[in-house]
């Protein structure tokens, strides 16, 4: 088995244990261009992201960014795309929530304090509203 192969099946690994314990809150997860990319319900988005930092299989301690996608024709036309990485296992994944124009996700700042300022882009840029941030301005 190739080493591409064998990285494809930890990353799958990863994502199943991660879904096995996050029950309900994982909608989907896949493997995109080598890295794990999971789909996540809105309202479940600091459960996930407190279970990536802390869990000894994943350890993601490092909010590198967050971004704002805009899908115009899609009823809930934002996705905000969580990009973590974890340097002790040298693994990077995405966690991606789903939201509108009216609808927040909440505030990622109580689990990653880097999380304050991607999220006041994302607002600034996108109009996508975070709960519980401490300074959402522009």
């Amino acid at each position: 088995m190739s080493n591409e192969a064998l990285k494809s099946q930890a990353l799958k690994s990863l994502a199943e244990h991660i879904a096995a314990a996050n029950s309900g809150a994982v909608i989907a997860h896949h493997v995109v261009n080598g890295e794990l990319e999971l789909r996540v319900s809105r309202d479940k988005i600091i459960q996930v992201l407190l279970f990536l930092r802390d869990d000894g299989k994943c350890l993601f301690k490092q909010l590198v960014e967050i971004s704002g996608l805009d899908y115009p024709e899609r009823p809930e036309r934002f996705d905000v795309a969580y990009f973590l990485l974890s340097l002790r296992h040298n693994t990077r994944i995405r966690v991606k929530v789903a939201t509108d124009e009216k609808t927040p996700v909440e505030s990622a700042c109580a689990v990653f304090s880097s999380a304050g300022w991607f999220e006041r882009e994302a607002w600034d840029m996108y109009g996508i509203l975070f709960s519980a941030h401490p300074d959402l301005r522009r």
